[in-house]
Formats: C-alpha cells, sequence, structure tokens
C-alpha cells in the first residue's frame, strides 16, 4: 500500500501516514481513482488539535478490520480543513444540510465527480445512541452504491444543485445608523447576563462582536454595549478558557461558565483575543487587560512561534490522549508543590476543590477571586508552571497559515505599538517576513508552510485579506512603506481573483483560477475568524486612508459595496457579523485618520495620545513628512511634530500638543 501522505506539510495528515487505510491527498488521481475502480470516494476531513478526530481515528483507521473494508470499498481521501478550508466549506455546508449540524470529524460520501450523496462527523465503532457504527454506515453506503447506483449519483447531483442556489450571493442592504443599532439591540437580548457572553454550553469567545460593540459604544456612547463587552472580557479572563499560569485562550468552554475548556489553543483566537483586550486596556485603563494581552501576546511568542519566526497553527486538545492532563491540578498537588500556606491560598485563589471542577477530582485554573498578595500571586504562577512544565505536554501542529499569521502580525504590531514593547513589534516584523517569502511568489499566496517548505494548496480569500490587513497594520506601526506596498498588491489579486462576476461587492473564496470543486464556495459568515470577504472590506477601508487618492477612491468603493452585500446578514444573524458590523462602524465614524509627523522621538507622545484616544478602526500612522502616503504634503508645525486629525474626506487643522489632539479625537 502506498503511503501517500508521508511527504504531506500538513501534521494531521501526518498523523494518519502510517494508517492501515489507504489514503489518499485531495488530488485528481484521488478522483480518477474512483471512476477507474467505479466506486464512491469516502472524504475525511479533521484537524490536527481536534480531539474527536483523534478518537475516530484510534477506533476506527487505525483497526485493521475497518481498514480493510474501507479499502474494497472506497477510495479514501483524508483532509486537513486548516489546509484545505475551501474543501472543508463545500462539504460542511452539505455536512449541516443534510444533517442539521456539523463539527469535526467530518465524514462525507461522495461520487467519483465529487458529489455528496451521504454526510455526517463522528461515528463510533458500535452503535451509540441512535448512531450507527462505522462499519455499518461503510456497510450500508456500499450496498447502496452498489444496488441503485443511478439513483445514489442522481441524488448527489440534486444536492449539488440546491447547495449552489442556497449558497449564492446575498442581494445588496444599505448598512446605516438603524441597522447598526438593531444589531446592537439583538445581541443585548441574546447576551448571557449571569456568565457573560452569548448563549449556552459551549461558549465560544465572541471576539468580533465584542469588538463592534466597543466600536459601537465609542461611536455612539452606549453604555449597554461597553456593559457586554467589560463583563464578557472579564468573566473569560477569570475562567478556565484563559490559562491563568502561561496566558493565551483555549478554543472554548464546555460549559456556559467558562470553567472547563476544551483545552485546544489555536492561534487565530489568541490573534483575535490579544487585539481584543489591548484595546480594552487602552479604552478603560483596567491593569488585569494590559496583563491579559501581555500574557497572551507571550504565549504566542514562547509556544507557538516557530525556528523560521511564523507562528504555528495550534496546540492539541489532548496530551498523550487525554483531555486536560497538563492543565488541571489537584488540592493535593498544589500542596505538593507550593507547600501547606502557599497551597491553601492556591487553592482558594483559583478555585481548585476537593470535588473538582473538571473530571477525576481535578480542575481548571480560575482567578475566582482577587489576590490580596500580587507578588505572591507572581510566585505561586511561575513556581506552579515550572512544575507544569515537567508534565508531559500536548502536541503542535506547526504548519503555518497564511490567513492567521495576517491576524497575528496585526495584533502583535498593535500590542507592541500600544504597550511600547517592541519585542512584540520585532516578532510582527519577522513573521511578516517569512510569510511573505515563504508564502508569496509572483503575486500569489500558498495557504500554509511548515518547516519553511510551502505546501501545494493555493491561499484562499481570508489569506490575502487577512495578510494584508495584518501589514496595513505593521504599515502603520513602523511606517515601512515596503508593507503597504506588499499589502496593496494583496489587495488588487484579491479585486481581480475573487470578485463574484455576477454580484457586484460579492466575493467567492477560492479564486478564478482555483482548483474546480463542486461549486465555488462563498461565505459570508463570520464564525470562529472573519470571512474572508468581510476581512476583505476591512483591509480595503484602511488601506483607502493609506495609498493615494485615486486609488483610495477605487478601495473605499468597493469596501462600502462588500459591507452591502453582508446587510442582511447584518441585520438578522449579527453574532455571526461581528467583523463586517466592526468595520460598518469604522465607515460610519470616516474613518478616522491620524497622521502624525516628526521624529520617533518627538511624536512619541502624540501617538499615544491617538492610541488611547482614537477609536477602533481609525488608522493611526507617525513618521518623517512626506515618507509615506499618509503623511504626503504634511509639515512639521513651527519645527514641532504634528497630528492630523481627519475624518473620511473632512480634516481639521494640525495640532502640536497632547492635550489639543485629545480634543480633536473626543469631538
Amino acid at each position: 500500500m502506498a503511503n501517500r501522505l508521508a511527504n504531506a506539510t500538513s501534521p494531521y495528515l501526518l498523523q494518519h501516514a502510517d494508517n492501515p487505510v489507504d489514503w489518499w491527498p485531495w488530488s485528481d488521481e484521488a478522483f480518477e481513482e474512483a471512476r477507474r475502480r467505479d466506486v464512491p470516494i469516502l472524504l475525511s476531513v479533521g484537524y490536527a488539535a481536534c480531539h474527536w478526530c483523534h478518537v475516530m481515528a484510534h477506533e476506527s483507521f487505525e483497526d485493521t478490520e475497518t481498514a480493510a473494508v474501507m479499502n474494497e470499498k472506497f477510495v479514501n481521501i483524508k483532509v486537513d480543513r486548516e489546509e484545505r478550508p475551501d474543501v472543508d466549506a463545500v462539504y460542511m455546508t452539505a455536512t449541516q444540510a443534510m444533517t442539521g449540524q456539523g463539527g469535526w470529524p467530518m465524514t462525507c460520501f461522495l461520487t467519483p465527480s465529487g458529489e455528496p450523496f451521504h454526510c455526517g462527523t463522528y461515528y463510533p465503532p458500535a452503535p451509540r445512541s441512535g448512531s450507527p457504527s462505522f462499519r455499518q454506515l461503510l456497510d450500508a453506503v456500499h450496498v447502496a452504491w452498489t444496488s441503485r447506483d443511478a439513483e445514489v449519483r442522481e441524488a448527489g447531483g440534486r444536492i449539488v444543485d440546491e447547495l449552489r442556489k442556497q449558497t449564492a450571493a446575498l442581494p445588496s442592504s444599505i448598512v446605516d445608523e438603524s441597522v447598526l443599532a438593531a444589531a446592537a439591540t439583538t445581541l443585548l437580548g441574546e447576551y448571557d447576563r449571569r456568565n457573560g457572553g452569548f448563549g449556552n454550553a459551549p461558549k465560544f469567545p465572541p471576539s468580533m462582536v465584542l469588538e463592534f460593540l466597543l466600536r459601537h459604544h465609542e461611536r455612539t456612547g452606549s453604555v449597554e454595549a461597553l456593559s457586554i463587552v467589560d463583563n464578557t472580557a472579564a468573566a473569560m479572563a477569570a475562567g478556565g478558557i484563559y490559562d491563568q499560569l502561561d496566558g493565551g485562550f483555549a478554543r472554548y468552554s464546555v460549559d456556559a461558565r467558562w470553567v472547563v475548556p476544551h483545552f485546544e489553543k489555536m492561534l487565530y483566537d489568541n490573534a483575535l483575543l490579544l487585539r481584543l483586550y489591548t484595546r480594552l486596556a487602552l479604552r478603560t485603563g483596567n491593569p488585569r487587560y494590559r496583563t491579559v494581552a501581555s500574557d497572551t501576546a507571550d504565549f504566542l511568542l514562547n509556544r507557538l512561534r516557530t525556528n523560521e519566526n511564523g507562528f504555528a497553527a495550534s496546540l492539541d486538545a489532548d496530551t498523550e490522549g487525554v483531555e486536560g492532563l497538563t492543565y488541571a491540578w489537584t488540592p493535593a498537588q498544589l500542596t505538593e508543590v507550593l507547600g501547606e500556606n502557599d497551597g491553601a491560598w492556591a487553592a482558594t485563589v483559583f478555585g481548585v476543590t476537593d470535588a473538582g471542577t473538571f473530571e477525576h477530582g481535578t480542575s481548571t485554573l480560575r482567578l475566582v477571586s482577587e489576590p490580596d498578595d500580587p507578588d505572591r500571586f507572581d510566585d505561586v504562577r511561575r513556581r506552579l508552571l515550572a512544575v507544569r512544565a515537567e508534565r508531559p505536554q500536548p502536541a503542535r501542529d506547526d504548519k503555518v497559515i497564511t490567513a492567521w499569521n495576517g491576524l497575528t502580525i496585526g495584533a502583535l504590531a498593535a500590542a507592541g505599538v500600544a504597550f511600547d514593547e517592541p519585542r512584540w513589534l520585532s516578532a510582527a516584523v519577522a513573521a511578516a517576513e517569512v510569510v511573505t517569502s515563504t508564502h508569496l511568489a509572483d503575486g500569489r499566496l500558498r495557504r500554509a508552510s511548515r518547516d519553511g517548505v510551502p505546501g501545494s494548496a493555493a491561499g484562499v480569500l481570508e489569506d490575502y485579506s487577512c495578510l494584508a490587513d495584518g501589514l496595513l497594520t505593521l504599515h502603520q506601526a513602523t511606517a515601512d512603506p515596503r508593507w503597504l506596498t506588499v499589502a496593496v498588491g494583496l489587495l488588487d489579486t484579491a479585486l481581480a481573483h475573487f470578485a463574484d462576476p455576477e454580484a457586484s461587492g460579492a466575493y467567492h473564496d477560492t479564486a478564478d483560477d482555483a482548483d474546480a470543486l463542486v461549486w465555488r464556495p462563498s461565505d459570508p459568515s463570520d464564525n470562529a475568524s472573519p470571512s474572508g470577504a468581510s476581512a476583505l472590506a476591512g483591509a480595503l477601508l484602511t488601506a483607502s486612508s493609506l495609498v493615494g487618492f485615486d486609488t483610495a477612491s477605487r478601495y473605499r468603493g468597493a469596501a462600502e459595496e462588500a459591507v452591502a452585500r453582508a446587510g442582511q446578514l447584518a441585520e438578522r444573524a449579527p453574532r455571526f457579523a461581528g467583523h463586517w458590523l466592526s468595520v460598518a462602524e469604522a465607515l460610519a465614524k470616516g474613518p478616522l485618520q491620524v497622521a502624525i509627523v516628526g521624529s520617533p522621538e518627538s511624536a512619541r507622545a502624540l501617538t499615544k495620545a491617538a492610541m488611547t484616544h482614537a477609536p477602533g478602526g481609525s488608522v493611526i500612522l507617525a513618521g518623517e513628512p512626506d515618507s509615506v502616503p499618509l503623511l504626503a504634503d504634511r509639515p512639521l508645525v513651527n519645527g514641532e511634530a504634528a497630528a492630523y486629525v481627519c475624518h473620511g474626506y473632512v480634516c481639521d487643522r494640525p495640532v502640536t500638543t497632547v492635550e489639543d489632539l485629545v480634543t480633536r479625537l473626543g469631538a
């Protein structure tokens, strides 16, 4: 049996390379093999940090008898959803349509032409709770294929036709003040007043929704909007979803109270949350938020930074097949490390009980009471973390994903300037250099790399959009024109290759010259990270303030058209339009631009004031006069550093003092 996954750049595929299953990567050759043998395709999609993906792999894909059935009756394709989000999007849409739910591992049966005719998620090795065993499913699909071949093929074709219609572009709709206010009101109604966040368990960090509400507060003064953001951010930072010893956030909480996390840590979550807590620290002055932002930035550098200076995709949910093995504690373990007095004190501070809050009498660490001795608290954290480092550690998926690195570059650059932390800004620059040199060739992006070697998967819309946005933030942080040049090139490529030719302002997630799928995915919803289209709209709007006038008008117009295409989504489901709404708030504000001219030393105080007082979505750049487009024709004032504040197309007279700048920003 050929080991076709042995040279994959995806750690997830490499985890399956030695299975007895005759796996194929997603490829034309796999589909040709299915046509040659006239058998269905079994498509299995997952990712390296996924707990239930590991479970199904152990139960079924490592089982020789199950593998023999798979090999005899199917062509088996294994896909890393993070490396091929386009493939995942197409078949997740089908899975949700057929079953009413989705998730990973995803298990789909396709015709040799790629049409899905039966989809699901995890299947157990024995029947359970009304679900057939995986072996029973394999046999049933085989019988259907061999006895009702034409019927199955026809059903797959009908499913594709219907889903293609359902995923067509939304009609344009104005996103004005009433829509923004209505979205904030809807979110207030869905808000969990007791625990923070939205909805019940499982509960995910609503990063982009909180960013929208913070911007809405800044523009309108809404006390309710700020209350939602503040209470949710405080609850997450105190919960088990946040690593109280080492910084960084887990993917989600399995309960509504943020107590027990699903322990995987994803790069995109931590990048988005770093940016949110940075903004909150500046806006509220709350030192806890600055600590969370600082520790999360250090988590990114210490745990997810690769040898090449990119950032790895994730840390696994499991350690040696056990959830929480690295992170959970008992009172006795605290005492063993810290002694009787400090152990009892730590148990009280972190909510570690004899009964336990997690499994087998263990507890996750939460900040259930404010430490009465900060120095003692820091010492306890240091000692516990040192012992935890000696425990088995979760595996790391060290592929470097373009879009997620773009989010991280922007977050580190913004935090580095906000908190005057050159290490974070330097890390952002280094990551930008490795991603642009490794993933970008002839103006086109690759989706991912590993160990400095780019993979074969083409970049999708979110890769162009999120990387461009991160580079635009880096340009503002450094005034280095090269990042603006690369970002503009990415935006131009996105506009040329991803736009829907039949719906102005709408975008496909794959390029017009990408691998052909059974339909071209186009999902405008913001989920765990910004959709490709909403990230593009945000980057276009930011770029419109940083480039020359002719290009600025084109970019702003494209951003406005894109936001209009998401108007119905923003109205009807604001929880899945957080980034769209944030971009719309920036549009409503102008967006505000602050151009600061002067040497780094002379401009430092003005830059700090702008970072602290300007609303989210503002464009802030400091540098020497005429060094970059935003600073063109903006001279010093009487030899002093000066700040030029513009709201959209209307500019105020320049100011030279922090007091005057703060007044202008508050106007």
